[in-house]
């Protein structure tokens, strides 16, 4: 069974920036979240990919990866993906680390502001070299998983549309005065 074996960490300044050996843009539309499992389809520049992960043990997964067509990838996202909070748009930088790649992400979109670093490593204990740049690890902190980040995020954007119409209503409310029909009307300042 293939897995994956990744620590995660926030990144603490910019001076990342300037080790980028290449980047890509990825789409990722969220078909499924549940009980620590993920169904997601990926765009990352013209190449598109379906991955089923598992739930984490440690720092280690599950994770099955298809590549498909980039029709298909589009069609998932069209069809599976409407609701807002199923959708992630990030830049994904590349940076080398001896034998192994640093990827940090820059958001775009709901996430817009973070900005996370990811290594991918063979075994559970390999070591590896920590750039000045990384900040505290996060790897399987429940508050920074992809799901929970939405939904963080989507509160805040529907807090921002809401809660100011709650008060209008409210505002509103205050100044009518119910007539005879009980129907209300604003009352003449």
């Amino acid at each position: 069974m293939p897995f994956e074996i990744e620590r995660k960490f926030l990144v603490a300044n910019d001076e990342w920036k300037h080790e980028v050996s290449r980047a890509v843009r990825l789409r990722d539309g969220l078909i499924a979240i549940r009980g620590g499992r993920k169904v997601r389809v990926r765009i990352a520049g013209d190449a598109a990919t379906l991955t089923v992960k598992g739930p984490r043990k440690g720092i280690a997964r599950s994770e099955f990866e298809y590549e498909i067509p980039l029709a298909d990838a589009e069609a998932m996202m069209a069809e599976h993906c409407r609701l807002p909070g199923q959708m992630v748009e990030k830049t994904r930088h590349f940076i080398p680390n001896g034998q192994l790649v640093w990827e940090v992400d820059v958001y775009q979109g709901l996430l817009s502001g973070l900005t996370t670093a990811e290594i991918e490593l063979p075994d559970s204990g390999t070591s590896f070299q920590r750039p000045d740049w990384l900040g505290d690890e996060i790897t399987g902190d429940a508050l920074f998983s992809t799901r929970i980040l939405l939904r963080q995020a989507m509160a805040r954007r529907w807090s921002g549309l809401f809660w100011p119409a709650v008060r209008r209503l409210n505002l509103w409310r205050r100044r009518a005065r119910p007539l005879s029909r009980g129907r209300a009307t604003a009352r003449r300042s």
